[in-house]
């Protein structure tokens, strides 16, 4: 099991199952998401996702159609999105995870549209849209 929560610690998770496709995501709207050069997602199965508190401090913003991204209404930490397209799954911020991940990332994705002043480091594959289905 994980556990998780925002810089607050007012909206609070957990995750009973393994997170999987985790990714580094340098499109333009997970950096302004973040406030950084890139966002660290993971997927997980929704019934394994439990908020565990704080659910009523949350707010979502649909980003993109079908695509929304809750945070909390106190500190503004970035926790999960949810896509209408997928309704079985939830994408973490793993940023928000609070205990040791198993899981490592498996790509950096939209790698073409980093920001103009970050260096990808390291050896995961990279790929200028969605990582390929394996």
């Amino acid at each position: 099991m994980y556990t998780g929560h925002c810089l607050c610690n007012t909206v609070q998770f957990e995750i009973h199952g393994g997170i999987r496709n985790i990714v580094c995501c340098h499109c333009s709207l997970c950096r302004r998401a973040q406030g950084s050069a890139f966002a660290t997602n993971g997927i997980v199965e929704a019934e394994a996702f439990k908020l565990v508190a704080g659910e009523d401090k949350l707010s979502g913003y649909e980003s993109s159609p079908g695509q929304t991204r809750y945070f909390c209404k106190t500190c503004g930490s970035p926790i999960f999105s949810k896509n209408i397209a997928r309704p079985g799954q939830v994408r973490v911020r793993l940023g928000t995870i609070t205990s040791d991940i198993d899981e490592r990332p498996s790509a950096h994705i939209f790698a073409s549209s980093r920001a103009n002043w970050e260096t990808l480091c390291g050896d995961l594959p990279r790929y200028d849209g969605y990582e390929p289905e394996r």
